[in-house]
């Protein structure tokens, strides 16, 4: 009998982290989940990073299988699906802050607004739970 392999090459917490979301859509995924609001396929897909169909899908179903995303039918029409951040998914915020801070500052062309870079260095922990309270709430 064939025991279970292991599905990632190391324990090692960076790769962990790398082979759960570190594909070139699954953070802009989550990004939009936790940041922009989205939460249909469709929302998703008009990102501006232009993911396509295929590829969304895919990405949309490993983060499902991950834990990190959850997909409940849209009591308001039944053909939709609502997708939201999972507290697995939830979780992440202080990682993307981080990212966020770290391409603002080195990123002259950031898309990040000034008002959230500010809110950013004068109280990233209140920032966060802010969030975090706003997402539970959407």
């Amino acid at each position: 009998m064939k025991k279970n392999k292991d599905p990632y090459k190391s324990h090692c917490p960076i790769n962990f982290a790398q082979e759960t979301f570190g594909d070139r859509w699954s953070l802009l995924i989550i990004r939009d989940l936790m940041f922009k609001n989205k939460k249909y396929y469709g929302d998703l897909l008009k990102s501006d990073e232009k993911i396509s169909t295929n590829i969304l899908a895919n990405r949309l179903e490993k983060l499902e299988h991950q834990g990190l995303i959850s997909k409940t039918m849209d009591p308001d029409n039944h053909v939709k699906y609502i997708y939201t951040l999972t507290p697995k998914g939830e979780d992440l915020m202080p990682m993307l802050i981080e990212m966020i801070q770290w391409s603002a500052k080195y990123d002259d062309k950031t898309e990040a607004p000034d008002e959230f870079i500010h809110r950013l260095e004068e109280d990233k922990l209140g920032l966060i739970n802010t969030l975090k309270a706003e997402l539970k709430q959407s």
